[in-house]
């Protein structure tokens, strides 16, 4: 393991960080992510969740689902703070976008069971009509993907979101409905629900980032898995 250089601070930490990100081996590169100070790591990778490089993105989603695993597991209230963070930057009065945080949150909850008990509900809000729901549709792409990372982990925490996704199946935006359907067929209830049955003939291509690996789905593909549970 690549030990902390006490140099590697500001801009340099921030460099440091997107070469790992950009690293060939990711499973060494989260390692030595995992290595840095998380107080002063957690920033450099928050910036990285805007990256128009889908690898950096989704190589920053991780590695703050398993910083913040960490502080959790040796203070669960500083975790929290970057939960709150999260949380904040998703509410119309912080003047931001929120780019690449529900992915984060979905992240934390599925390395962390405590996390995950406090704040599953927060998340799935942001697709709840009398909730906190969130109207711009590439933040509803990223709370779907959330839920979906999570229910992979902890499907039992999402047992009453299946009516909350089902709108989205129909959604004109071929990623809502993709990524609805994946979630779908991770959640006991909602596998071979009937409302998926539609999705079967359809042909439409989208590309998705799951189970580690970015790659173009046909929605039917998406929906016949969920069908069968087959995710």
């Amino acid at each position: 393991m690549e030990k902390y250089n006490r140099k590697w601070r500001g801009r340099n930490l921030k460099r440091k960080v997107l070469d790992l990100l950009r690293a060939e081996d990711i499973s060494q590169a989260l390692e030595t992510i995992g290595s840095l100070p998380p107080r002063q790591v957690i920033n450099p990778l928050f910036s990285f969740l805007c990256s128009t490089e889908p690898q950096v993105k989704w190589r920053a989603v991780k590695a703050i689902g398993e910083v913040v695993k960490n502080i959790a597991e040796k203070d669960m209230e500083s975790a929290r703070v970057i939960m709150r963070r999260m949380i904040w930057n998703l509410n119309d009065e912080s003047g931001g976008i929120g780019w690449g945080l529900p992915e984060a949150m979905g992240e934390v909850m599925a390395q962390h069971h405590g996390l995950a008990n406090e704040y599953v509900m927060i998340l799935k809000s942001y697709i709840q009509e009398d909730g906190n729901f969130l109207e711009y549709q590439p933040l509803q792409r990223g709370v779907l993907w959330g839920l979906g990372r999570l229910a992979q982990e902890r499907p039992e925490l999402l047992k009453n979101a299946t009516p909350h996704l089902r709108p989205f199946l129909s959604s004109a935006d071929v990623v809502l409905r993709g990524l609805a359907a994946w979630t779908m067929g991770l959640l006991v209830g909602s596998q071979g629900d009937p409302a998926l049955a539609p999705l079967e003939s359809d042909e439409t291509e989208v590309v998705l980032y799951l189970n580690g690996t970015e790659r173009s789905y046909r929605i039917s593909e998406l929906a016949r898995k969920a069908l069968a549970a087959d995710v």
